[in-house]
């Protein structure tokens, strides 16, 4: 998801014990109140209500998948120069640096209408010896856009070689496209090849296959495939699990606050470039998504999935607007479990006994 809504993984005894800790604490998270540092409007105290929905409490559109770099856990999000939080024990978040200070030259040219060095959606995983964060550059209700990508060979600012580098554009659309490449979502398949998904309404959600040394697109002219359709799609997202690849999307409107319809729809495939089918073995090219999460009480518009994996451990992340605090967007973190069948599943306070 993103602020635009266009027309159209034996570590060992140690770790697994601290897996179990870690899942334990998360757990209790869900049902007690979390207190966070006041001192800024970024984050506030979570009310137990909202701790049950996965609140970590702090100010977030459009949260990139968590990744872990070496004892603490990322996010970055929609905003000027793609800002970023940090966490120890992925409950309590603190802000961390922004990655741009200035935009990179090329997105002017790219995208001439787009606002300075504000940036949407970004994504990332680490590969090899660097960090591949992806972000969207793009403006209001057009699909004049582009996927730029930057990297780093660490997250922690203190280390010396921490430094994000410009890698330039990976794809753009514009007016003579009936796709939008906005909401980037990078994965890898079983075979370890790299792929970016992407898509805003129009003619939906679309993926590319990268090259893996150069973290852009693997041939100019290589194939693009349609992965899913609705009159109003994006944030798309693709996790593997078992057999499957699953991939996520939102249906509805964003950012609108508490009058934000966005809601999660699922499908899965056994290839990774498709054909995805919900549970009625409906193609999501054709009007299939199985309901995955939506809104549910105070919850409101959940959007922008990530999934993050330790120790056989799942949980989802994602942003939603939160009722308590007039609609304000929120991280939230949930345990994620999969069915016998292998669909995912999140179990809401209000489901629970």
């Amino acid at each position: 998801m993103n602020l635009i809504s266009d027309p159209r993984k034996d570590f060992g005894c140690a770790l697994m014990i601290a897996v179990a800790l870690m899942a334990e604490t998360l757990l209790q998270a869900q049902t007690q109140a979390v207190p966070f540092s006041a001192k800024t409007d970024f984050s506030s105290e979570v009310l137990p209500q909202m701790a049950g929905f996965g609140s970590r409490g702090v100010r977030v559109h459009d949260p990139s998948a968590i990744i872990k770099c070496r004892n603490e856990f990322w996010i970055f999000y929609t905003g000027r120069g793609v800002p970023s939080y940090h966490s120890k024990d992925l409950i309590a978040w603190e802000p961390g640096p922004h990655v741009f200070t200035n935009a990179p030259a090329w997105t002017d040219q790219a995208v001439p209408e787009h606002r300075g060095s504000y940036f949407w959606a970004p994504d990332i995983l680490h590969r090899g010896d660097r960090y591949l964060l992806y972000y969207a550059v793009s403006t209001f209700g057009k699909r004049v856009s582009a996927i730029g990508l930057v990297t780093n060979p660490t997250l922690v600012p203190s280390d010396s070689n921490f430094k994000w580098t410009d890698e330039g554009m990976v794809i753009q659309s514009t007016t003579n496209d009936d796709f939008n490449t906005i909401d980037p979502a990078v994965s890898l398949d079983a075979d370890g090849n790299l792929w970016l998904a992407f898509g805003s309404f129009w003619s939906g959600i679309k993926m590319i296959q990268l090259d893996p040394n150069t973290g852009k697109r693997i041939a100019t002219n290589s194939p693009m495939y349609s992965l899913a359709f609705n009159d109003s799609i994006e944030a798309s997202y693709i996790h593997h699990h078992g057999d499957f690849y699953c991939l996520f999307v939102n249906w509805g409107r964003c950012c609108r606050g508490t009058n934000s319809t966005y809601e999660i729809r699922v499908g899965r495939s056994r290839k990774i470039t498709g054909p995805y089918l919900d549970k009625d073995g409906m193609d999501l090219m054709v009007g299939g998504g199985s309901p995955f999460l939506k809104t549910t009480g105070p919850f409101i518009g959940p959007g922008q999935v990530g999934i993050f994996s330790e120790g056989g451990t799942d949980w989802l992340s994602c942003h939603f607007y939160d009722e308590t605090e007039s609609g304000r967007p929120t991280l939230a973190i949930l345990p994620l479990r999969w069915t016998t069948n292998g669909w995912p599943e999140i179990v809401m306070p209000s489901k629970q006994q």
